[in-house]
């Protein structure tokens, strides 16, 4: 079944062309991803198909039955309730179902229903109807719905009761996925959903966007969560869109394939056009094969002429070079305590050896931006000590971009710094970054994200330090951007640590992964895909000590219970000795006292009879004796 048909749809702002006949389908259960550079239309063409947005010709086609649901790039939550409350809204029908199947079982227990046979059947069916569809809907597990979703986005028990008002931005985006989430639209389009999201988070949405029942259209600059989830890919490129099936790595593949075919069938149709034409201007002027010529020329009037196949858009030109080499011992943290008021992280202890890339990875929060400012001496630890090797120069990417000046225009940014350097070479450097013409002289605060982000790499790209301190770096860049910085900083012959949720990134990047901790520092020698590898290794390693604990655990209180039955059995064993010991002395007594009657002393046989019960009776005194005496050792 279709979902959602978009034909032939053109979008300008003003007299800008933004899309032009762009086509896109989406099927049931289709995970689509929506690629492009910066600024080539993907935000603007998932607004109009959300209804946000007008367009000025073209046909969107749904079934009136199907539900969309449109989450903006870092859109967040708005709301004076609680986190729980607030998702709770989004099961107000059930609720309300829920609170009419109470009202019907207090209902069937009233006096008046009880009294009435035929009155009590129709409800007990409509209840029995009723608690059906309830069922059916997820009524009895929506609470633990809503609770897996918060747990998948970083959110626990102890902040349910939190006001959503009071969250930072980042966690008021993260709630508004959420919210998306339980709502379960039967499409649910997603526009940079990654952002803000780290590492764990991300890998539980991944499994949850592969499991959804509904249809997913994801805008992301994420390529590792783009070959995870998606199974279609369309490209946005020069305001018209192209459809590949599979995933992201898959469309690299097949567009670049595809290029090389049109290439070579346009190559090829160019070659016998010149042919064509150069019989015809050889040919046309003779009699003996005018008729000849003419016919040709007819042919030639008749082919339908491809167009040269569209390369790659522009794109940026980035390199990294040093001044000089650093010595062989980089940095070195001991014993480092970092926080603002109390410490978020303590204990931390690591080196950075010249030529290495490091990744420092972590769950948002736990200090990893803080670290880095640290290191470059814009923040104090709290405790312990940094030693820089002979001849390092740090050059810092800042995720916040504060070493820009938003009234700065673009060209002032790198004149201020950089003073003699010459007009012509400012702009040259500049247009390597995509900034040509009249974009220099943009003031700061217009560029967008991805602008800013490029003018840094700029700025950074003329310090020419031998030690790059990277904080997500790759944050609003475009995946081709980002396909750029990744071989830039491969060919750099400095030292890296960086920090970045881009996982694809880090795989390429790292030679080595630190995963910060409230309590310290843990070393994994190996790329992104190895750090993973050895985390599912632990952890499995971690669960199955807790199995053998448990199994430990287990057999203990068996042992226990086993202990305490033989113990009471022991003590009621040693009750039943006493009491078979107390009977058999009292009857010794008896007997004693029997045997020296006269009745009994003459009458040989009773006496005979008495002396071999008594006799008997030592017996069972002296085996009971040795049995109580070993039953208390």
């Amino acid at each position: 079944m279709i979902l959602l048909q978009v034909n032939n749809l053109s979008k300008s702002f003003g007299v800008e062309p933004i899309l032009e006949n762009v086509k896109l389908e989406i099927q049931e259960g289709e995970r689509v991803a929506l690629v492009g550079r910066n600024g080539a239309g993907k935000s603007t063409l998932l607004k109009v198909i959300a209804g946000e947005y007008n367009y000025d010709s073209g046909d969107i086609m749904k079934p009136k039955d199907v539900t969309i649901g449109y989450l903006a790039q870092d859109s967040g939550l708005e709301s004076d309730e609680t986190i729980w409350n607030e998702m709770l809204t989004v099961f107000t029908d059930l609720i309300e179902q829920e609170k009419t199947l109470r009202r019907m079982e207090a209902d069937m227990g009233s006096e008046r229903i009880l009294n009435d046979a035929a009155a009590y059947e129709r409800l007990l069916s409509s209840y029995d109807e009723e608690q059906h569809t309830f069922k059916e809907r997820g009524g009895y597990q929506y609470e633990a719905t809503i609770r897996s979703v918060l747990h998948g986005m970083r959110f626990y028990p102890d902040d349910f009761e939190r006001r959503i008002d009071t969250l930072s931005g980042g966690q008021r985006t993260r709630l508004a996925l959420a919210k998306m989430l339980l709502q379960s639209p039967d499409l649910l389009i997603l526009d940079e959903p990654t952002n803000h999201l780290d590492i764990e988070t991300l890998a539980w949405l991944e499994k949850y966007l592969s499991g959804y029942k509904g249809a997913v259209l994801i805008v992301s600059h994420d390529r590792y969560f783009l070959d995870r989830v998606v199974s279609v890919v369309y490209e946005l490129s020069r305001h018209r869109s192209r459809r590949f099936v599979g995933n992201y790595t898959k469309y690299l593949e097949q567009k670049a394939a595809l290029y090389e075919q049109e290439k070579k069938q346009f190559e090829s149709q160019q070659e016998e056009i010149a042919k064509m034409q150069d019989f015809i201007q050889r040919n046309i002027a003779r009699a003996t094969t005018t008729k000849r010529a003419q016919s040709v020329r007819k042919r030639l009037e008749k082919v339908d002429r491809l167009d040269a196949p569209d390369g790659d858009e522009r794109s940026a030109v980035l390199s990294f070079s040093i001044k000089r080499q650093s010595g062989n011992d980089v940095l070195s943290a001991s014993d480092l305590a970092i926080g603002y008021e109390e410490a978020i992280a303590q204990n931390l202890r690591f080196q950075l050896q010249r030529g290495e890339s490091v990744a420092l990875v972590g769950p948002n929060g736990v200090g990893k931006s803080t670290l880095l400012k640290v290191l470059t001496k814009q923040q104090a630890a709290l405790t312990g000590d940094i030693r820089y090797g002979t001849g390092v120069e740090i050059g810092y990417y800042d995720q916040e971009q504060q070493n820009l000046s938003d009234a700065n225009r673009v060209i002032d940014e790198i004149w201020n710094d950089w003073p003699l350097m010459r007009e012509q070479e400012v702009r040259s450097l500049l247009g390597q970054f995509l900034f040509s013409g009249d974009d220099v002289m943009k003031r700061v605060h217009e560029l967008s994200g991805g602008e800013r982000a490029r003018l840094t790499l700029a700025k950074l790209k003329l310090e020419q330090p031998n030690l790059l301190i990277l904080d997500e770096p790759t944050n609003h860049l475009d995946l081709d951007s980002k396909m750029i910085l990744e071989n830039a900083l491969l060919d750099y012959p400095g030292t890296i640590l960086f920090v970045s949720h881009d996982r694809y990134f880090i795989d390429r990047l790292a030679t080595r992964v630190l995963e910060i901790t409230p309590n310290g520092i843990d070393e994994y020698l190996g790329d992104y895909s190895y750090y993973v590898e050895k985390k599912e290794e632990l952890e499995e390693l971690a669960r199955l000590a807790r199995e053998e604990t448990k199994q430990v655990v287990v057999k203990k209180q068996r042992a226990d219970k086993e202990q305490q039955r033989e113990e009471r059995r022991i003590k009621q064993r040693i009750e039943e000795i006493e009491q078979a010991i107390e009977q058999h002395e009292n009857r010794l007594d008896e007997i004693e006292q029997l045997l020296c009657e006269p009745d009994v002393f003459n009458d040989f046989a009773r006496a005979q009879e008495l002396s071999t019960e008594s006799d008997a009776a030592k017996e069972s005194i002296t085996a009971l004796y040795a049995e109580w005496e070993e039953l208390h050792t």
